[in-house]
């Protein structure tokens, strides 16, 4: 069983226009409701492979209610999100079908009280003897302390479960201190965490910080990595043009897949690559394009990083 933590759930609801005008009304074509938080799409996208997934995290309120209910028509996917006073949040992504970008609208999680906290922390212990690997995931709702994956990342390793950190900015600074066996920071989160821009030195860096291994996401240029047995970069074959929301959550899901299939770096990476260019691919985000990703599985080109950092 893998294990997706996302502390920070929501509803998310995407909204597909002819075309997205500021300052003007728009008939929308098409509405999508879905689990939505970074681990929610990872343990989707985890399932679509065929992997047994339990997610947790917090739920509360009719929204909270809605996503548990798409959640158990989810093959795959076991529910073990703990309930809070407060109601999860909604995310609303617009998409202008004539260009295909995104607009992203974004609201705040329920403030979570010091007990659900703590009733959090329980239900994690209990859940990670039966993990294989867990991927802590995205921000952190209003009441957790900004030092929360960092207690995690260390109860994970003191039950000696991989554990993989995606999250960004203060949460991810202290998470790295705890020593997490890998991140996987944008190029954004990177330079923030790092202070520098150049993604080699950068992963390098972060490495020093306290990551057993670093995976950077480099937008269409794909994914770079640092890890004890070596450095490589994987490029997809050509770019993808669609809707990028999601893509980060599917690479993710490709390095843990490829983490409990014990496959080598270079194939890790490359299943990543090829899942996250085929979440391009897909309507909305903890989907992929099937036919797309095993096309591209194949042309992911892979090779060692020899230049010095």
């Amino acid at each position: 069983m893998i294990l997706t933590v996302t502390l920070n759930t929501a509803l998310d609801i995407t909204y597909r226009v002819r075309s997205l005008t500021p300052h003007a009304s728009h008939r929308v074509s098409d509405v999508v409701e879905r689990p939505g938080g970074k681990g929610l799409n990872v343990a989707r996208v985890l399932a679509a492979l065929g992997h047994e997934v339990t997610v947790t995290g917090f739920t509360g309120g009719a929204t909270g209610g809605q996503l548990q209910e798409h959640l158990t028509a989810t093959p795959g996917v076991r529910d073990a999100l703990v309930p809070v006073a407060g109601s999860t949040r909604r995310t609303v992504a617009v998409v202008d079908g004539r260009t295909g970008d995104t607009t992203q609208l974004n609201e705040p999680g329920p403030v979570i009280a010091p007990a659900e906290w703590i009733a959090f922390q329980e239900a994690y212990e209990d859940l990670l003897p039966s993990a294989a690997a867990v991927a802590l995931c995205g921000s952190l709702p209003p009441g957790v302390p900004v030092g929360a994956y960092a207690l995690l990342v260390r109860t994970a390793r003191a039950a000696g479960v991989p554990v993989l950190l995606d999250t960004s900015g203060e949460p991810l600074r202290r998470g790295i201190a705890a020593r997490p066996d890998l991140i996987k920071p944008n190029a954004d989160e990177l330079a923030e965490l790092t202070g520098s821009h150049e993604p080699l030195r950068a992963v390098q860096d972060a490495r020093r910080r306290g990551a057993r291994t670093v995976v950077a996401s480099l937008g269409t240029e794909g994914l770079l990595a640092a890890s004890p047995e070596g450095r490589w970069r994987a490029v997809p074959p050509a770019r993808v043009h669609g809707n990028p929301t999601g893509a980060g959550d599917s690479a993710v899901a490709g390095l843990l897949s490829g983490l409990v299939d014990h496959l080598p770096w270079p194939d890790r990476l490359a299943r990543a690559v090829a899942l996250s260019a085929a979440t391009v691919l897909a309507p909305v985000a903890g989907e992929f394009d099937r036919a797309a990703y095993e096309e591209l599985l194949g042309r992911v080109a892979v090779v060692t990083e020899t230049s010095a950092a």
